[in-house]
């Protein structure tokens, strides 16, 4: 681990400005920087650097943080690489906090892996552009791809002769360990003569996010030995097939910037888009996808596009990969291409607009995607289409997000011909089983104390109020007030109704009226500012706003703000479903926030008039008191459950 000394060193040293500044263009305004954002397409610049609080906002994409949050969310290092990034840059030694024996061992044996992996990408790269058989067989495979020789450098294409030995002994002559060369998989061993694991290959180095080389994949040339065609690294410490992405490295910004990730099946095809201009494409390497490899993707974006052969191993390997990615909560579109062809294959003699058209002509989302399999294969058998929507209902039940589980039954009913109710019921049905038995599981996983669920419960809604206010605060809305009355019978009901109010007064008025008041002082201190900005002005310019916040507080509303989903599903409009926009039912969330912070304070008054009765004896008063909280909670659980 990183000490504390060091990463404290790292803050001070680094200028935010100066690291932004090596990837962004930024231009002097008033005592900021100005530039355009390098997250998304804009022609106005909205990106702001502000040199006095040492931080960054994009007002394009709503990110924003200090230096290690911009390389982190630009370059997609980790917390650690960004610190030691920051630390090479500004010359500051980096001390590591004692470390037991063991973990000193792995992360000593981890390093000598990659400096093995590093020295054979460059040997491979050397021979394949200077060697005679490395021109004459491997060079030579590659222009007929009609892979340029700037891509085959950009990539660290290489080869390895058949020579048995050829690798590893130039290694140990190099002074390479042996036992690096076999952990690896470089080499293998027997009776200490050693041997390649690739003679014989062209070589694709497998890079990690950051860029350090974790292992090779390699293909065979000829094709009489009996010989697996591709071949990769066997599993090491910094080699797990499952957890990585071949050409991450290259295309994590352009995912990132075009908010989707193309995923296709081969080396050659990532290599192939790449050169043509489609750079946000990975590839699973051959392999069926993983959670892992769904949770790299995540870190850049919410939208997959899967990119598969036209035959019925491609077919399949994409339907098994639907599943892993809607369980994700990720956004799937599935496009197949001619059989008989691949996305290498098809892209060699096309340019970058013909692909790209392509691309997004030929893209289904994976509910078109099954029902043109069925539309295939079973024309008019019921039973087949029965089989088809059951699947289809299967994929919609485990997405995590109910309102898109809710569109996606629109889109199956408007596409299979088949009623939304007997789908609703359906999904349903499967949920229901589900949680069952996830429940029959899950029946002793109780946390041991309410103390910090509480807490969290509290922290979360205070901060979903600050986030209210500072996305939507002028926005004026319908809200439906409810009046405590008494009924013919004398019983107490809260009587609705309709109040036209900005979202600012109806948080500020509710509160006052109930006499909330944060818990959370950082909390606190932000909501009397914004509550201010919005009685002076009557709107709240964000840029404004976080230049007057100090640091602490503009790092607490960049992270809010940061949070803030900002993926769309799908066009729906244009399949014919119209769904509520989220702006549209801004009342309903402002509502429900109210209503359950107020829940969770009648929660917690009634928890201490219990405690209050242990140490007294007249009971009494305090039981009609708690009795009174008791129906206030019932009816506002009742309006909880009816906010629409």
């Amino acid at each position: 681990m990183i000490s504390k000394a060091t990463i404290d060193k790292v803050f001070e040293q680094s200028l935010v400005e100066e690291v932004v500044g090596e990837f962004v263009q930024l231009k002097k305004s008033g005592s900021n920087f100005k530039g355009l954002s390098p997250f998304s397409n804009e022609k106005t610049p909205s990106f702001v650097v502000s040199p006095v609080k040492q931080i960054w906002k994009d007002f394009s994409s709503g990110k924003g943080g200090n230096a290690i949050a911009f390389l982190m969310e630009h370059e997609h290092f980790t917390y650690p690489e960004a610190i030691k990034y920051l630390a090479r840059k500004y010359n500051i030694e980096v001390e590591e906090t004692q470390t037991s024996s063991l973990d000193k061992e792995k992360a000593s044996e981890r390093e000598s892996l990659f400096i093995v992996s590093e020295f054979a990408k460059k040997f491979f790269k050397e021979t394949l552009l200077n060697s005679q058989e490395g021109k004459s067989i491997g060079l030579s495979y590659f222009k007929e791809r009609g892979f340029s020789d700037e891509t085959i450098k950009k990539f660290d294409l290489g080869y390895l002769p058949e020579k048995s030995d050829y690798f590893s002994s130039n290694a140990i002559k190099n002074g390479y360990d042996r036992i690096f060369l076999e952990k690896s998989g470089l080499s293998i061993f027997k009776n200490e003569k050693p041997f390649d694991r690739f003679r014989g290959r062209i070589m694709f180095p497998i890079h990690s996010m950051s860029g350090r080389v974790l292992g090779f994949g390699g293909r065979i040339l000829n094709n009489q030995l009996k010989t697996a065609k591709y071949l990769n690294s066997p599993e090491s410490l910094i080699y797990n097939k499952s957890k990585i992405l071949y050409g991450i490295f290259y295309a994590k910004q352009e995912i990132a910037k075009q908010d989707n990730c193309y995923i296709v099946e081969g080396y050659t095809d990532v290599i192939q888009l790449h050169q043509k201009g489609i750079k946000n494409v990975v590839s699973s390497s051959g392999t069926a996808l993983s959670v892992d490899q769904i949770t790299l993707i995540r870190r850049l974006t919410s939208n997959i596009t899967m990119l598969f052969d036209g035959d019925k191993a491609g077919i399949d390997a994409t339907l098994r990969g639907i599943d892993i990615i809607l369980s994700a909560g990720l956004n799937v579109n599935i496009c197949s291409f001619p059989n008989g062809e691949d996305p290498d294959s098809y892209s060699q003699d096309k340019s970058y607009e013909e692909i790209d058209e392509f691309l997004k002509a030929n893209s289904k989302d994976f509910i078109q995607f099954k029902a043109s399999i069925l539309a295939e294969s079973s024309k008019n058998d019921p039973v087949l289409k029965t089989k088809t929507i059951n699947e289809i209902i299967n994929s919609i039940s485990i997405i995590p997000d109910r309102i898109k589980q809710e569109l996606y039954i629109k889109h199956c009913s408007s596409i299979m011909d088949i009623s939304e109710d007997v789908l609703f019921n359906s999904l349903a049905q499967k949920t229901k089983n589900e949680i069952y038995a996830v429940s029959k599981k899950r029946i002793a996983r109780v946390p041991q104390t309410t103390k910090n669920k509480n807490v969290n419960t509290l922290f979360e809604l205070e901060k979903k109020i600050i986030e209210i206010l500072l996305l939507y605060g002028d926005k004026v809305e319908e809200f439906e007030e409810l009046i405590l009355k008494n009924d013919e019978d004398g019983n107490v009901i809260l009587e609705p109704t309709i109040v036209k109010s900005s979202v600012y007064e109806k948080i500020f008025l509710d509160l006052q009226q109930d006499e909330i008041e944060f818990t959370n002082e950082s909390f606190r201190m932000i909501y009397d500012k914004i509550i201010t900005e919005f009685q002076k002005n009557q709107k709240l310019v964000l840029e404004v706003f976080l230049n007057n916040l100090g640091d602490n507080l503009s790092n607490h509303v960049t992270g809010i703000l940061m949070s803030e989903e900002r993926y769309e599903l799908h066009n729906w409009v244009s399949k014919n479903i119209f769904v509520k926009n989220k702006e549209k039912v801004i009342s309903q969330l402002v509502s429900e926030t109210i209503l359950s912070l107020r829940t969770y304070l009648i929660n917690k008054k009634v928890d201490e008039l219990k405690d209050e009765i242990k140490s007294n004896k007249n009971n009494n008063k305090i039981l009609e008191e708690i009795s009174e909280y008791h129906k206030l909670k019932s009816l506002l659980s009742k309006k909880l459950n009816r906010v629409f």
